[in-house]
């Protein structure tokens, strides 16, 4: 969960991003089968599934590369093709982000 605490489930059935007070050791509540009320998680809802999931290291450095590329583009041409091809790149790279747990 972070920060060296660790819960083992049989069925985690919600992860639910927390908005306000927000913070170190506050990023998401993580619902878990037959208990009463939410753990609270250092970690981001897109670092829990991927490691619930096992997401390959592979994927994740090319998941990687292209953030570094999509930071390379300039405002500009990202707006170009934002209305061209309805693609954001801005939100691809929050989207990257939250799946690598990288901030």
């Amino acid at each position: 969960m972070g920060f060296g605490k660790y819960v083992r489930a049989d069925k985690i059935v919600a992860l639910v991003p927390i908005e306000e007070d927000r913070g170190s050791g506050r990023r998401t509540l993580v619902y878990v089968e037959n208990l009463p009320e939410p753990l609270v998680a250092g970690r981001t809802e897109g670092t829990i599934v991927r490691d619930m999931v096992g997401v390959e290291s592979g994927a994740v450095e090319l998941l990687r590369q292209l953030q570094m590329q999509i930071g390379q583009v300039r405002p500009l041409l990202k707006g170009s093709i934002r209305s061209e091809a309805g693609l954001d790149l801005d939100q691809l790279s929050h989207r990257i982000s939250d799946l690598t747990g990288e901030q």
